[in-house]
């Protein structure tokens, strides 16, 4: 039975032909699986982030259910997300005054923000 023929690959730019079922050739196949793995997957939070977390978590968003960026421009938006001002990685606690309520795109913002610098 005859093969099928190749295709272009799918990332953008590439003349190579491939007849992987993915799509992409060998030289942007791992490249792609890095970046699903990175962008789309994330990371699992229950590996990261334990039982004490998600603890600490709910008694601060109880007391401080509004988005508190939001609250800063007048806006009065539930807040979803309890932020580390200083990240656990950059030596952060879980203390009060290092943690921040924030709504999803607040909190999308900030970390867009830190990407960029």
């Amino acid at each position: 039975m005859p093969m099928k023929p190749k295709r272009p690959c799918r990332y953008q730019g590439c003349p190579k032909l491939t007849d992987h079922k993915s799509g992409y050739c060998e030289d942007h196949r791992k490249l792609m699986e890095q970046h699903y793995e990175h962008f789309v997957r994330g990371y699992n939070q229950h590996e990261r982030y334990g039982k004490g977390w998600r603890k600490v978590r709910d008694r601060y968003i109880n007391r401080h259910p509004l988005c508190e960026l939001c609250q800063q421009h007048g806006k009065y938006v539930m807040a979803e997300l309890v932020h580390h001002k200083k990240p656990i990685s950059a030596g952060g606690t879980n203390s009060e005054e290092n943690l921040q309520s924030l709504c999803v795109s607040c909190h999308e913002r900030i970390h867009q923000r830190k990407k960029g610098e």
